[in-house]
Parts: C-alpha cells; structure tokens; sequence
C-alpha cells in the first residue's frame, strides 16, 4: 500500500496547543492506514528561527517549513491542513524575538528605527515573519469557503445566544469612512498585454529619483495598479469623527487590520492615535523622539517606553495623555478592567473579527464602565467600509439577525499566486517627501503614476490571469453543485474592479452557466441583496477578491455560527492537491490567557475537525484508498453527534474544555468506525476502542476535568516546551493508555 502524507502545521497559541491533544489521537486512529501524518513548523516563532539561524547550535537550528511547503503547494501531490498562524505586528514580534532570546537562541532583535543600512536589511529579512507574510507563499490556489452541511444545521437547530436587540428607540451608530484621498478614491489600474519587467520608483520634487523596487517581473494578461492614502486627507478625516463622537455622545473606535495590511494599515493607525492624543504628543515630541516612542504601535509603545525617562518627567508626560480625555470622545474599550482603549495596539482590534462584532451587539462596543455603548465605527477606505455600512443600517431598519433562521453566504474568493496583496507587501511605502512615485517598464514607459506628499501610502499590487481564470471557474462550479446565486462583488466606480470585470465577462462564457444565477453587483448591492435572502433564510455565494474574501469569512460566520473558526475553506490547489485551511484564530491570545491562568481551553476545534474530513477524503480520490474514504466519512457522522450531543467547549472553568471536547470527537468517531460496514477490519480494529471509551466516559471526563482550575506553566507562550504542553494538553491518563494502545 503507497503511504499517502498529510501535512498538519504547527501554529501559534490557542490551535496549537490544541493540537497536542488532537493530533496524537488521528495519528492514532490512522496508523496502518496508508495515511501519515507529518508536522510542518510555520509558527511565528519558528519563522524567526529558521531564518536567523547563523548565532544558532545545530540543535536549535530548523529548516525553513514555511518555503518547503511553499513549494509542496507547487506540486499535486500536495495535501495540507492549514492551522491559523499569527499575522504577527511589530510588538508581537518583538515579544517572540525576547523569548527566544531568555530560552538561549541568538537572534538578532528588530530595530523598529532603521538607522542603518545593516538594520534595514535586517527588517527586510524580518518581513517574512509579520503580517500575513505565511498566506501568500501557501496560497497557490483559490478559497472555497462555506459551512460544512452539519455546521450549518447545527447552528439553526441550535442558534448561538451572543446576538444582542437592535435598539427599537434607534441607534446613533454608524460607519465613517473618507469621502475622498483613500486608496479607493486615488486608485488606477490597466491589464498588460504582454510580458515585462517593471520597477517602483520615487521622483522627488528636484527631480532626484530613488528606486523603491528595482525588479518586478509580470506576465501578459496580469492586471496591476496603484493606490495612494492621503495622509492630510486622512488626519482630517479622523478629527472630524473625533468630533462628531464628541458631539453625539458615542465611542470612537478604529476598525483596520495592522496584521493582514503589515505595512499600511498600522501607519493608519499611527495617524490615529497621534491625532486622538495630539496635545500632549506635540507637547512631548522631542522627548518621546529620543526614547523611541513609535505611534504607529499604539499608545501603548508610548507608555511602555516611558519608563527610560526620569519618574518627574514620566509623571508629567502621563498626565498630559491623561488630560487629553477630557475633551475627546470616549474610546471604544479591549479590556476596560485593565484600561485597554481601542488605539493601545494595533492587533487588538482587527477589523474582519471586530466589525462583525459591532453589528452583534446591537452597534455598540464596550465603553470605560465595562458597558455597551453606541459607537462611531472608523473605517477609512472605502474599497470595504460601504459594505460595513450597510450591513449596519440595515440592521437598523430590519432589527438583529436571527441565526436560527438566516440563510448562509459562503465565499469564493481570489488569492491564489498572492493576488491582491494590498498593504502587506514590498510593493507598499511610506513616501518620504512630495513628488511622483511611477510604475515603469522594462522599456522605460511608465504604466501607472501618483503624486504624493510627504507621509502619503503609496501601494502597488498585482493579480495574475491564471488564478483569476481559475476563480471564475469556481465560482461557476459552486453554483452549480448549491443552486444558489453566485456574486462578484466588484465595483466598477474602482479602477481595479473594472479590470477584474472585463475578465469575468471575457472568461464566463467560457464555462456552462446554463440554469445559473451568476451576476455582477457593487459590494454595497452585493451586500444588500445577501441580506434579503438571508433574512428569507435563503443561501448565497459571495465571489470577491482577496481582502473582501478575508473580511466576508469573518462577517457572516460570526453572525450565522457565532463564530469563524467553524467555516471549512477548502483550496484547490491550482497545479492539483489541496489545502485546507482551520478557521480564523483572531480570537486565540484571548484562549490562550485564560488557559495559563485557569488551565481551560476554550478553543473550538471543530474548524480542524472539518478540515480532516476534505483532507481524507482527498487522500481517497487520489491514490484510491478505501479506508481514508471510510475515515472521512465516519468523521463526518462523529461531527454530527459531537454537535447534536453539545459537547463543544465551554467558556468557563471547570466545565468541557478543547480536551474534553476532543475526547468526545474521538469516542463518537471509534463508535462510527465500529458501526460502520464498509471495512471489517477498521469495524474490528475499533470496536474494542468504542467499548473502552464508553466504559471509561466518566472517569476521562473526570480527569480532564480535575486538570482545570490552576494557573499552567507551558514553558512559553510563543516558544512552547513539548514536553509540558503534551502533559498539559494530555492530562487523562486512561484516555491516553486508550489512545497509546493503538499507536
């Protein structure tokens, strides 16, 4: 029998810790099988190490997982199970970097000043490590995203209870977004006819011109464009919602994604908090300059890198910040026990997990008083913030969604070959000085151009006529095996929108959509037209690109399923193979916390448990293997009991956690391959697991259970001992004598 390798990643904070649990018992479970499974590390701080490993011993070097199955992806024999990883933002790489360094691994530190050719080449080797720097090298096919069958029938027979009433008295929430100088107002774009090679250059005012990308090559039919965010436009933009917030009596708050846009978005958010907090900011410029305060990383960085100074100053620096509340609006809140505001660190409020959150609340956050409050939701660019808008006033009119009866709107979205990486990249810049920054070809003709001021984004991205090709033909393929609507969200009032639309109806008719309901609709329609069929309880497919795929997949999940981590996204890989993707981990810091302190995981797997079923069920149409057939299948009749049963974890201590959780997916699943009369011998193999599990129900739940209710040392957070995360993951020990038997 040929061995078939599923490759399941090794990730960060809450999914991984509850892969210790899991992994052990599918290994388990599959062992002799004809499927394998092998771990890959793209965690963040494995990323570190595996590219800084010149100061490293020989025991603590590894390879570099992430390009390794960058080129897996390339290959059909691909098959991989991909866990959320951290889209790490400067703090939190620096977080990783000094644990790595207190556990013995000399790494060099982050210089946030470059102030130095060597620290400016050692940023450049950083950037593989922040942002979404891991889903753009994995990412070679397009996302299949939706609900799997028994998910979705869960969460109608069993509606989440998170959804808050729309106030029927009428709410002053709203969305506030730029009406000019975003990057959707400033955007230009053209598809090339043939192939060259172009680079990214600045023409200051007297003319001196600076390379900021000396070589891109493109291919024919590769769309590009340019985007520019007016930094005065922006800071006007933000003082005038401060004053409307003020005004109206609402919470401000800024919704941006610092971790998916690693190089626009926390300048973004840098403008924020230096226009919220200007007062004492020009006050204190010179002093917070010499101690390196970064506005960009929150106000946070600026508290924290108080302490170089004398405690006199401190104090005078910290009242100035303090007195700044007095004639502001309140700030929306993370943590308001602990005095956490929306503009302390970029990463904490993310706009594809945040904003849907706003809309389940009734269009409040949580204000000073650990209460919820009405609240003005910043989103400055307009290529995604119309689309929050009218979800919000429709939910206004309508009153809240009904999760027990609301249709789905499943997505396909455009990322293969890294198509539209907007903000993340090394095509984006911060502009130094007024001046023209232009896009010019191998033959000296310039294909796109900008003008610019000093502190201006400038963005260039690309999306290739391959993938592109390749997600319309998706999305008719999901039309026809649901039934249901397809739609481009695309707009043609946004220059790169319009190119994207010549190509859907150059190549649509290339496919048979004879039967089909496929159009092409503004977001904002897009989105209203979804709404009222959801609200009639009818499905819809949402085929968009790259950044509205990312936000779409957070948005209806959370409000449908109460969460995103419970979506199956399934990527066909375009050379063959597949890729499997867990759910969203934005809520993972969060879980991981409250396990450190309490010794309770509240993590879902249920995303990993769905990611198998399509893993092994590629594995079968593959190589032909009878039993990864039956596997799959078993698994999906688990899921469902493992649903119908409630045994998802809890939020509280000393009741169900992950492992608890896991367990019960692992007895319903032995239960299944022993009923099951497909294979007689994986039916014999379990039947003595099934009965052993059963029997011994009460006192696995009693040892897992007894695990909880004490602080958990993991020996890191981002650098994990093994050793103690397996014990603490796997604290049942007739569980595991069950488990190891058959290993």
């Amino acid at each position: 029998m040929s061995t078939a390798k599923i490759i399941w990643t090794k990730v960060d904070e809450a999914p991984a810790l509850a892969t210790y649990a899991l992994l052990p018992i599918v290994r388990a479970y599959t062992k002799g099988s004809g499927v394998e499974f092998e771990t890959r590390d793209i965690s963040l701080a494995g990323r570190i190490i595996a590219n800084f490993p010149e100061k490293l011993t020989a025991a603590q070097r590894v390879p570099d997982h992430l390009a390794e199955l960058g080129e897996l992806t390339k290959r059909p024999e691909a098959n991989i199970i991909k866990l959320p990883n951290i889209s790490a933002t400067v703090p939190q790489l620096r977080a990783a970097i000094k644990e790595l360094r207190e556990k013995g691994y000399d790494v060099p530190d982050y210089p946030e000043e470059a102030k130095s050719e060597a620290d400016k080449a050692l940023q450049k080797r950083f950037a593989v490590c922040l942002g979404s720097a891991v889903n753009p090298v994995l990412r070679e096919g397009n996302a299949d995203r939706h609900a799997a069958a028994a998910v979705k029938k869960f969460a109608q027979k069993n509606p989440h209870k998170m959804m808050k009433p729309w106030p029927a008295s009428g709410s002053k929430a709203r969305v506030a977004y730029m009406s000019g100088g975003d990057f959707y107002g400033t955007e230009t774009s053209t598809t090339l006819d043939h192939p060259t090679e172009v680079r990214i250059e600045f023409v200051a005012a007297d003319g001196t011109v600076t390379v900021l990308k000396p070589k891109l090559a493109l291919l024919a039919g590769e769309i590009i464009d340019s985007a520019v965010m007016r930094v005065a436009e922006l800071r006007t933009f933000y003082a005038e919602q401060i004053e409307a917030a003020k005004r109206d009596g609402v919470l401000l708050s800024l919704h941006l994604k610092a971790t998916m846009m690693k190089v626009s978005d926390p300048i973004m958010f840098g403008h924020a908090v230096y226009v919220f907090y200007r007062q004492a900011l020009d006050k204190h410029a010179a002093t917070l300059k010499q101690i390196g305060a970064n506005v960009n990383n929150g106000l946070a960085d600026i508290l924290a890198k108080l302490d170089r100074l004398p405690v006199e100053k401190k104090a005078e620096i910290e009242a100035d910040i303090a007195a700044v509340y007095a004639t502001r609006p309140a700030l929306a809140m993370v943590d308001s026990r602990r005095g956490i505001t929306n503009l302390h660190v970029p990463n904490d409020v993310i706009v594809d997990a945040s904003m849907p959150n706003v809309i389940r609340d009734g269009g409040k956050m949580w204000n000073k008083n650990d209460e919820l409050q009405d609240t003005i939701a910043m989103v400055p660019d307009r290529c995604y913030a119309t689309m929050y808008a009218e979800i919000l006033e429709d939910a206004k009119r309508n009153g809240q969604f009904d999760p027990a009866t609301m249709g789905d709107v499943s997505n396909v979205g455009l990322m293969a070959q890294k198509a539209e990486e907007y903000g993340s990249h090394d095509k984006t810049f911060e502009i130094p000085a007024a001046g023209t920054v232009r896009v010019v070809d191998a033959a000296g003709a310039t294909l796109l151009s900008q003008t610019v001021a000093a502190g201006d984004i400038f963005r260039m991205c690309q999306a290739k006529d391959a993938p592109i090709q390749n997600w319309i033909g998706l999305a008719v393929s999901r039309a026809r095996a649901t039934g249901s609507p397809a739609i481009f969200w695309l707009d043609e009032g946004r220059a790169h929108d319009r190119e994207i639309i010549k190509k859907v109806k150059k190549y649509l008719p290339n496919h048979d959509t004879t039967g089909l309901d496929i159009r092409i609709m503004k977001p904002v329609e897009a989105m209203r037209f979804s709404l009222e069929r959801i609200r009639r309880g009818q499905d819809t497919i949402s085929v968009t690109g790259n950044v509205l795929r990312d936000y779409l997949t957070d948005l209806f999940p959370i409000l449908e399923l109460g969460t995103s981590a419970r979506m199956l996204s399934i990527v066909r890989l375009m050379n063959g193979g597949g890729m499997f993707e867990t759910g969203a981990g934005g809520s993972a810091p969060k879980h991981v916390q409250q396990f450190l302190k309490e010794g309770h995981l509240r993590w879902d797997s249920l995303g990993e448990y769905c990611a198998l079923m399509p893993s092994l069920e590629l594995v079968a149409e593959t190589t032909g293997n009878a039993k990864a057939k039956v596997f799959a299948a078993t698994l999906e009749t688990a899921i469902t009991r493992y649903l119908e049963a409630g045994k998802l974890p809890s939020r509280k201590v000393n009741e169900i956690d992950n492992r608890g959780a896991t367990f019960y997916l692992a007895l319903y699943w032995a239960q299944a391959l022993a009923a099951q009369g497909e294979d007689a011998a994986l039916a014999a193999r379990f039947a003595p697991v099934a009965k052993a599990l059963a029997a011994n129900e009460a006192k696995i739940a009693a040892e897992l259970l007894a695990a909880q209710g004490s602080p958990v040392d993991l020996g890191g957070y981002y650098f994990l001992d093994d050793v103690k995360a397996g014990a603490a993951m796997r604290p049942s020990p007739t569980l595991n004598a069950i488990i190891d038997a058959l290993a």
